[in-house]
């Protein structure tokens, strides 16, 4: 059996040149194309591919937001984020949300079906320059301070809607709190956590 897969892909051409290139390939099918997040919430829970290829930068809900519903959805769907973005804040967002892996969009087209064929036997494909940030931020965090102040209730709360992905208006709505108040609670955590982003806070946290 091929293996299936959708794409997320706002822009026409790339979505049509990864599905001929995977319609293309001996043991891959290109099942369903998707030009929106909202789109692809809506179809890919008929559709039931195997391999998700998600975009970051959608029109609508991200292709971060996208990927943390999907995989509420179906756990088991495998999503390989495909970007132009190679910044840590964006990788780190992706994997929290439940990405499997992250490439380049510049990724040959080889390497590409080959990153497909490892998210779905359960590897964690990465471009060279993305895999390197992974490796420096733990190492960074396993050579900081191991001491950190308890965090309250509420820094909890606030710091698991952050690893979910939720955005800082979004945690505010959730709370029922102000975003002026999401900021002062962020800035207790970030010093107790002595980290000084919410990648950091994030990865820290999921290291516990």
């Amino acid at each position: 059996m091929p293996i299936t897969v959708s794409i997320v892909e706002d822009d026409r051409r790339v979505r049509e040149s990864l599905a001929v290139l995977i319609n293309g390939a001996e043991n891959l099918r290109c099942v369903s194309v998707h030009s929106t997040g909202e789109e692809a919430l809506e179809e890919l829970a008929r559709k039931r591919p195997d391999v998700v290829l998600m975009d970051i930068n959608l029109p609508g809900i991200s292709g971060v937001e996208c990927t943390r519903k999907l995989k509420g959805l179906m756990p088991r769907l495998q999503i390989l984020m495909l970007t132009m973005y190679e910044d840590d804040e964006k990788v780190f967002q992706s994997l929290v949300a439940g990405a499997s892996g992250y490439l380049v969009k510049r990724t040959t087209p080889a390497e590409l079906l080959k990153a497909i064929e490892e998210v779905h036997s359960g590897a964690s494909p990465m471009s060279g320059k993305i895999a390197r940030t992974v490796v420096e931020y733990f190492q960074k965090l396993q050579n900081a301070s191991p001491q950190q102040e308890y965090l309250s209730n509420r820094e909890e709360e606030i710091l698991d809607l952050l690893v979910k992905g939720y955005r800082y208006k979004e945690i505010a709505d959730a709370l029922s709190i102000s975003f002026e108040t999401v900021r002062s609670h962020l800035k207790n955590i970030y010093d107790k956590m002595h980290v000084h982003s919410r990648t950091e806070a994030v990865v820290k946290y999921l290291r516990k």
